[in-house]
């Protein structure tokens, strides 16, 4: 039988280095994570690649958590998302897209990999309860890698406005994902 660990347990299980407690954490969140970096990405190899940078930083970087800021998913989500926007704005992945055979471009079928129903922990679920436009602002920020200032643009909406409506759309957010506890 397969043990199950709260989150703090397996956060003191990564930060004394164990690897159970690391083998807990990959099979766990990792196809979750592998979501939100293929979404940015689009490209099953680079999504691998970051995947694999992204646990490297938290079993790494596991002592900078700080719980009171967040929950342990959110700070790995945003690690997952940083990491595939850093290779995507790579050179070498900029090349490789710049290099890459028109068939194998206009062929590339994503959905045999990853689908948007690869969603375990039911984030989606909580996402559809946000208004319409505070969706579209987390999507454009934080699975496209949209600027705040390109979101404005995009939208053709002031930038005050993006940022306001930003906020607003993570405090709600915030407050569902408080209410999935």
């Amino acid at each position: 039988m397969k043990a199950k660990y709260s989150e703090e347990e397996i956060i003191l299980l990564v930060k004394q280095h164990n690897e159970n407690g690391f083998h807990y954490l990959y099979e766990n969140y990792a196809s979750a994570l592998y979501g939100v970096i293929f979404r940015i990405t689009n490209s099953k190899e680079a999504s691998e690649e970051v995947i694999q940078d992204t646990f490297m930083k938290i079993w790494n970087s596991i002592d900078q958590y700080d719980c009171s800021r967040g929950r342990l998913y959110t700070w790995m989500i945003n690690i997952a998302r940083n990491s595939a926007l850093d290779h995507i704005k790579s050179k070498n992945f900029q090349n490789s897209l710049k290099n890459q055979s028109l068939p194998d471009f206009v062929y590339n079928d994503t959905t045999l990999s990853v689908s948007d129903n690869q969603d375990f922990i039911g984030f989606n679920k909580i996402l559809d309860k946000l208004d319409e436009d505070k969706q579209q602002l987390i999507d454009l920020a934080y699975y496209k890698g949209f600027s705040q200032s390109e979101i404005s643009e995009k939208l053709k909406i002031p930038l005050g406005t993006v940022k306001t409506k930003m906020r607003n759309a993570l405090m709600k957010l915030k407050d569902l994902l408080k209410d999935y506890r």
